[in-house]
């Protein structure tokens, strides 16, 4: 195991501080790893100089591709969060690409006193993806993914039957694991909806698809993970073997119990049919909005609170909601079935309108669902990365466009128990949703809850870290606000911090209406407010004790701090400092 936990007021080491590795250190750390040692500087130093100059107009315009920042250790796909972080490169990253890579820098950053910070996908909203003065370990090139058609977990033998499965590494985005095992395998795997999400990341705050109703979570399927512990040392996590690390890896957040390597995953049969319905519906009123979203939370009980459907319905200011769902397992005739008699009765009433544009209810083979046909990039339902040469699997959702290069104001969530779906308390939710839409926009995600989800997938999430608040959440409510690209220090294209502050603002008094009817309130680890109270509670429940004692098993010297991760506490705000 690693050292001995540290005495309070120990620092770790900042750059040009006594105890700073030396450069004959740095190059003997370089030698070790084949030159896969770089120095980081950061993008925004030229922008900083010549604000209105080409490279700082060049730098703007990329930031915007997700590819472009997943593809730089010194970028993170947020900007940063007013008042909480910005975004700033390593002094160092380690382009690792394999295990072994990994163990040297973790050892290296343990002997040396120094941040240590990992970084796959880069999409941490809370900032955990790079801290100045650090190491970075940066694990964009193990990307290699294998199928299996029988897996058993090392030490499982004889104990669990095989399953088919699919080893993805720990650089992988979300892309190309549905590409391998979706578009050309024709298996289902339970990833993220955002395609340009790390697999790691994800199945280690829990995990979310649009699909989770009914094939759960990314960490209940989760059948093995190879993790480099702070000792330095290669282990494998799975039900027999380290089941205590594999737990807690199953959903207790990301860069705080070692560096996940590689993640084995279940994989399921591919529906045949996936599909979407879209459209927007406008209230003339405040009267028949809270009409509308009373008759929008029966037919959610009655009609979709099932394995069939995810992704989410918006309440917005200016007495508008807008349905962005999708569906598996059922033709598109049937799913117009359903949404018939809902569409009828708003209809019916001439204070709400409907707009289908630039969708109504549409469909698409499963298999083809994250591929990038002609059809699809066409007509606008897929983007792709622009950059010359850029490989043609490098896609994503338009709707996720506006995340890359983000810089935030403020966001929370909060899950809402389907008891608030009970005849006797739908009047009371639809009131603070009415509430919630007049201070800011709230969104429903269904699919972030698993009230409706088959036993089995409810049974799954069950036995993972996350806060069991999930189980029987009918739906993650998030309310969030950003703005477009900006930086601290770049004339003419720095965050509006008092916009910032007023959306901020807005923010919490919208989550808090609905925070009204949860007594103890959950949040989702990945989707949370950086200033979250109770955050150790509010992300874990009833699990965070167990999961400090298995941080302190195998990191006891706190070598992976995170903001908000377990153990954290511990820590300076900026992680360099043990507190007393």
């Amino acid at each position: 195991m690693a050292a001995a936990q540290p005495q309070a007021g120990v620092a770790r080491v900042r750059p040009g501080a006594l105890g700073w590795p030396s450069p004959a250190q740095w190059q003997g750390l370089r030698a070790q790893l084949g030159g896969r040692l770089v120095q980081l500087q950061s993008p925004w130093a030229a922008c900083v100089a010549a604000p209105a100059g080409e490279e700082c107009a060049r730098l703007f315009r990329q930031v915007g591709n997700p590819y472009f920042i997943s593809d730089d250790p010194a970028l993170t796909q947020a900007l940063g969060w007013v008042d909480a972080w910005t975004s700033a490169p390593s002094a160092y990253a380690v382009e690792a690409r394999n295990s072994a890579d990994v163990a040297a820098a973790v050892n290296f950053a343990r002997e040396h006193r120094l941040r240590l910070v990992v970084k796959g996908g880069g999409h941490s909203y809370q900032g955990t993806s790079s801290a100045p003065g650090s190491l970075l370990v940066w694990t964009h090139g193990m990307r290699d993914i294998r199928l299996h058609d029988g897996f058993v977990p090392q030490g499982c033998a004889g104990r669990v039957a095989p399953t088919q499965a699919a080893s993805l590494g720990a650089g992988a985005l979300w892309v190309h694991a549905y590409d391998a095992v979706t578009t050309r395998g024709g298996r289902y795997v339970q990833g993220g909806g955002c395609m340009t999400v790390g697999v790691a990341g994800l199945v280690q705050s829990g995990g979310f698809g649009s699909f989770s109703k009914r094939f759960g979570t990314a960490s209940g399927n989760l059948l093995e993970a190879e993790v480099v512990t702070a000792d330095g040392v290669t282990r494998i996590a799975n039900a027999c073997t380290n089941p205590d690390l594999f737990w807690a890896l199953k959903g207790g957040g990301g860069g705080s119990f070692g560096v996940v390597t590689r993640i084995t995953v279940r994989t399921h049969e591919l529906p045949e049919t996936f599909g979407a319905v879209n459209f927007t519906v406008r209230a003339d009123s405040a009267a028949a909005f809270r009409r509308l979203a009373a008759m929008t939370l029966d037919f959610y009980a009655a009609s979709l609170m099932n394995p069939h459907w995810g992704e989410q319905i918006r309440f917005l200011p200016g007495h508008v909601m807008r349905v962005q769902m999708v569906f598996q397992g059922m033709e598109r005739g049937e799913a117009v079935a359903v949404w018939q008699p809902f569409l009828d009765a708003i209809a019916r009433l001439p204070d709400l309108s409907v707009d289908f544009a630039p969708l109504k209810i549409v469909s698409t083979s499963a298999r083809e669902f994250w591929s990038p046909t002609f059809v699809k990039r066409a007509l606008g339902f897929i983007k792709r990365d622009a950059r010359p040469g850029a490989p043609e699997g490098n896609v994503y959702w338009p709707g996720d466009e506006g995340q890359a290069g983000q810089v935030l104001h403020g966001y929370a969530s909060t899950w809402l128990p389907a008891s608030l779906l009970q005849p006797a308390q739908r009047a009371s939710l639809a009131d603070a949703l009415v509430a919630a839409a007049a201070q800011w926009g709230v969104s429903l995600h269904f699919n972030k809850g698993l009230a409706g989800a088959p036993p089995e997938a409810i049974a799954a999430a069950r036995d993972t870290a996350m806060n069991p608040a999930a189980l029987d959440a009918f739906a993650l409510a998030i309310s969030a606000a950003h703005g477009p690209a900006a930086y601290p220090g770049v004339a003419g294209h720095e965050p509006d911090i008092a916009v910032a502050r007023q959306q901020a603002g807005r923010v919490r008094a919208c989550m808090g209406e609905l925070r009204k009817l949860v007594p103890k309130p959950g949040s989702y680890v990945s989707e949370s407010d950086f200033f979250e109270p109770d955050w150790q509670h509010a992300f874990w429940g009833s699990h965070y004790e167990r999961l400090l004692a298995v941080k302190t098993q195998y990191d006891p010297g706190g070598l992976f701090t995170v903001h908000h991760g377990v153990g954290s506490e511990a820590w300076s705000d900026d992680g360099f400092t043990r507190g007393a």
